[in-house]
């Protein structure tokens, strides 16, 4: 409670975020649902950043972007790589923070080749529904995903402005972007640093 003669405290609604986007409704980390997402009303969008193997950060849950049980079956895949033949020689077995992990990585792919990559749902048991939504999207860069946001926010303006006039725009709030690095220590134990590139994208 507010002491005596002074005012009341601002009380502020809940902060909304589209965690790896609007992950219910398409597969997560695609630039579709985190368009959906801010569609949705969220406030900010959270992409989980991993790092190719030329330096660019890119929106994936982990950089292993497809894992083998040991009876060689698909265990968890974010990507349609362990079906194509020209990248099964990637397939590689690595300590990731203590847990030994047998697939794909995307440390061993040049951004080119990642964008060659389409999307899938990582849990399509769960998420039936957005299986339908397979190989439909590639997989985003960091920066794709705040020009996306700063379209979105260029939108919402630009409504402000034509609804409002000056005065209803310079009061728009604007989308965030609330990014996770990934096994921030086991890049930089491979010399592909999440920080600086990270740093130097929002700058």
């Amino acid at each position: 409670a507010a002491r005596q003669g002074s005012s009341q405290p601002t009380v502020q609604g809940p902060l909304v975020i589209g965690h790896r986007g609007a992950s219910g409704y398409v597969p997560e980390h695609t630039l579709m649902s985190y368009w959906l997402a801010i569609e949705q009303g969220a406030d900010y969008v959270e992409p989980d950043l991993v790092s190719t193997k030329d330096g660019v950060l890119v929106a994936r849950h982990e950089n292993a972007i497809a894992i083998v049980n040991a009876d060689g079956s698909i265990r968890e895949a974010t990507t349609d790589v362990a079906e194509r033949p020209e990248f099964a020689d990637r397939k590689a077995t690595k300590v990731i923070d203590g847990v030994t992990i047998t697939g794909w990585f995307t440390e061993d792919f040049t951004l080119a080749e990642l964008k060659t990559l389409r999307a899938k749902e990582r849990l399509p048991s769960l998420r039936v529904a957005n299986t339908r939504f397979d190989r439909m999207f590639e997989v985003p860069t960091f920066e794709e995903v705040l020009n996306l946001v700063d379209q979105a926010n260029e939108r919402r303006r630009q409504r402000a402005l034509a609804e409002g006039g000056p005065k209803a725009a310079a009061q728009v709030k604007p989308i965030g972007v609330y990014p996770e690095t990934k096994h921030p220590t086991y890049f930089d134990g491979i010399g592909l640093s999440l920080e600086e590139p990270l740093v130097r994208t929002l700058n």
